[in-house]
C-alpha cells in the first residue's frame, strides 16, 4: 500500500533524503523513526504530494505520487505534526468543510461525518468551537478529518506530540483501533509508543535507511550477547559467585533487591537459562523468575544514531 523506491530529495547541494526504499503492506502499522534532521518530515511531505522528490519514486495504494497526485490524495489520510485546524469553526462545520474539499457528495458527507465523530469520540463536542477544545480533543478532530474520506492509507506525523499522559493513551488507543482496517505509517519520537502500536519499524538516519523490520528481528540481529534476567530468593553474595562460576557465563550484574528477591543480569555467548535454573536449585536457591532479555528499541535507536552499527535492513514486506 506504501511503496518507496530509491527516493532522494535535494535542497540545493544538501541531500536531505538519500536513496531510501521500503514497503508497507496492507493493514500494517509501521513506525517511521529517526533523530531530528534525519529526513522523516521530508519523506512524509513527498508521500503526501506536498513536495516533489528529486529522484526515485513513491506509490500510495498503487498510484504514483508524482504522476497521479489526485488519486493518491483520495486514498490518503494525513495528520501533520502541526495540526492545521480552523479554531473559529465548530467541529461539525470543520469536518463538513474537510469532507467537501476531499470530494464527498452531499449525500455521503452526513454519514461520513457521523461515523468519524463516533469513531474519534467527538459526540460531546461536535457543536463546540475548535479553539475552545483541549489539545487532546483537537488531535481527535485532526484524526477525524484524516479519516472522513475513509482512506485505506494514513500518514500520522507525531500524533501525540504535546499531549499529557492521559491524552496520549486516548490517541494511542484510537490508532490501535484502526489497526487492520488501515495501512498506517506513524512518525513519532515516543519510542514506547512504537512498541505498543507498531508491527514494524523503518529507521532513517542522516537521510539514509538505517534499519527496517520487525522489532524482535532487529533486536536479535543487534544482540551481541545473550542477556538473561533472573530473580532468586537467597544471599546476594553467595549467588553472585555461584552464577559467575557457571561455564559460559561472561558477566553477572546485580540489578537490585526487592521484597527479599535478588535480581541479576547474566551475559553469555549462548542461552544458558536451563543451566542457570539448574544450578540455582542445586544450591538450594528459590528461582522466582527467569527470562531472556532482548535489546530494547531505545538501545537499537541509540546504537544506530551513534554510529555503533551499520545499516540493518530486512525486507519490510515479508
Amino acid at each position: 500500500m506504501i511503496n518507496v523506491d530509491n527516493l532522494s530529495k535535494f535542497y540545493g547541494n544538501v541531500e536531505a533524503v538519500r536513496g531510501i526504499s521500503f514497503d508497507v503492506e496492507e493493514g500494517e502499522i509501521v513506525g517511521f523513526l529517526g533523530p531530528n534532521g534525519a529526513g522523516k518530515s521530508t519523506t512524509m511531505k513527498i508521500l503526501t504530494g506536498y513536495m516533489p522528490a528529486s529522484s526515485g519514486s513513491a506509490h500510495i495504494a498503487g498510484f504514483d505520487v508524482s504522476q497521479d497526485p489526485l488519486n493518491v490524495q483520495k486514498n490518503l489520510g494525513y495528520l501533520p505534526e502541526n495540526n492545521p485546524l480552523y479554531p473559529e469553526m465548530t467541529v461539525s462545520a470543520y469536518l463538513d468543510y474537510s469532507a467537501s474539499i476531499k470530494g464527498l457528495s452531499s449525500s455521503e458527507k452526513n454519514s461520513a461525518i457521523g461515523s468519524v465523530i463516533e469513531k474519534c469520540g467527538l459526540e460531546n463536542v461536535r457543536s463546540r468551537v475548535i479553539g475552545h477544545l483541549s489539545k487532546g480533543y483537537r488531535q481527535r478532530v485532526g484524526l477525524a478529518q484524516a479519516l472522513v474520506n475513509d482512506p485505506p492509507v494514513m500518514l500520522l506525523d507525531e500524533p501525540t506530540s504535546g499531549l499529557d499522559p492521559a491524552q496520549i493513551v486516548e490517541i494511542r488507543n484510537l490508532i490501535k483501533e484502526l489497526k487492520g482496517n488501515r495501512t498506517i505509517m506513524l512518525s513519532t519520537h515516543i519510542l514506547p509508543e512504537v512498541n505498543m502500536v507498531c508491527d514494524r519499524v523503518v529507521i532513517i538516519h542522516q537521510g539514509r535507511l538505517a534499519a527496517a523490520g520487525e522489532l524482535d528481528a532487529l533486536a536479535d540481529s543487534m544482540n551481541e550477547k545473550n542477556r538473561t534476567f533472573l530473580s532468586v530468593v537467597g544471599e546476594e553474595d553467595k549467588f553472585s559467585e555461584i552464577l559467575k562460576g557457571i561455564d559460559g557465563v561472561e558477566n553477572v550484574r546485580l540489578r537490585g533487591i526487592k521484597n527479599g528477591e535478588v535480581h541479576y543480569e547474566v551475559d553469555s555467548e549462548k542461552d544458558l537459562r536451563a543451566n542457570l535454573a539448574s544450578v540455582v536449585y542445586e544450591k538450594s536457591g528459590k528461582l522466582t523468575e527467569i527470562r531472556k532479555e532482548s535489546i530494547t528499541l531505545e538501545e537499537i535507536f541509540v546504537k544506530i544514531v551513534s554510529g555503533e552499527t551499520g545499516s540493518i535492513e530486512e525486507n519490510v514486506d515479508e
